[in-house]
């Protein structure tokens, strides 16, 4: 399959699952390889339909052609690269590098049709990179997430994928609210939303009313969402609030609320499972999803 051959079969695929109204969803990949095709093989043995995207370099032209093809031949959505550094890193070389890290990763993902290249906005914090900070919730952090926002997607110019950034409980964008404010002041057809809402639970009102905000996000931010997290949620009680991430179905994120707000959507975004240990807790957690779907009378491709 040549490359432009190969573009349409992304397109094709990509209406395919538009048309069928199937939600998708994917998760980290146990298998030794680097085959694309056979990662993408895995993908379907394990009941996938989405995939993170291999790691790979733009100049990778080959590798990348091999990505594209390999996930299509078995209709698998790439669904993101994800390139987690901080943009507003202390150290202006260190800075600077990352600022090309990230827009090196949108240009893989235009290469390959991935639906997004995602990362955060970054933090003034200067021990930990995704740490919290005062400044983060500033008018001089949201000026700098924008500009830096442009310059990426300004370098690569994409076509069919999009730049987002993940929301966070301590940085912006923290709300629905204020990542509409930044689609409007990056100004960009090229900037999208990547939903992810156990971070945006940042306090026991979030936490026991997530069902209303996970329907606000949808609501407010729908027409923009390419690619979404899956997790959830305990609350492990202290002398202060301490929410810890779980397996899905173990914790109190309402996972009706979440399918019912993706099978709304225009295009399916995928529902990508993240940040668990092993193949067993992924296993666990997509049969919680899948059976929460099924209730729903909702089906995944």
């Amino acid at each position: 399959m040549g490359a432009a051959a190969a573009v349409m079969s992304g397109v094709r695929q990509g209406r395919a699952a538009q048309k069928s109204g199937r939600l998708l969803l994917g998760a980290p990949l146990f298998v030794k390889t680097s085959d694309p095709r056979e990662l993408a093989r895995e993908a379907r043995r394990q009941g996938y339909s989405a995939a993170y995207c291999p790691a790979a370099a733009p100049h990778e032209t080959e590798k990348l052609r091999a990505i594209e093809q390999g996930f299509s031949a078995e209709n698998v959505v790439l669904a993101e690269v994800g390139v987690w550094v901080n943009l507003l890193d202390a150290d202006p070389a260190k800075r600077k590098e990352n600022l090309q890290r990230v827009t090196d990763g949108l240009a893989v993902a235009e290469a390959v049709g991935a639906r997004c290249a995602v990362t955060i906005c970054g933090s003034f914090n200067e021990k930990v990179w995704y740490g919290p900070h005062p400044k983060n919730l500033s008018q001089e952090f949201f000026d700098a997430a924008v500009e830096n926002a442009r310059k990426i997607i300004d370098a690569v110019k994409p076509k069919r994928t999009r730049f987002s950034y993940e929301m966070m409980g301590w940085s912006l964008p923290d709300s629905p609210d204020s990542y509409l404010k930044m689609i409007r002041a990056v100004d960009r057809t090229g900037f999208a939303v990547h939903l992810d809402v156990c971070n945006l639970v940042n306090s026991p009102e979030r936490f026991y009313r997530n069902t209303a905000l996970i329907e606000e996000c949808f609501r407010k931010l729908g027409r923009w969402i390419v690619s979404c997290h899956a997790k959830d949620l305990e609350w492990q009680p202290e002398m202060n609030v301490h929410f810890v991430e779980v397996i899905p179905g173990r914790g109190e994120i309402d996972y009706r609320a979440y399918l019912r707000g993706l099978a709304g959507l225009a295009t399916p975004a995928p529902l990508m499972l993240e940040h668990l240990k092993t193949a067993e807790e992924y296993a666990e957690g997509a049969r919680f999803i899948r059976k929460v779907a099924g209730e729903l009378g909702l089906e995944f491709a």
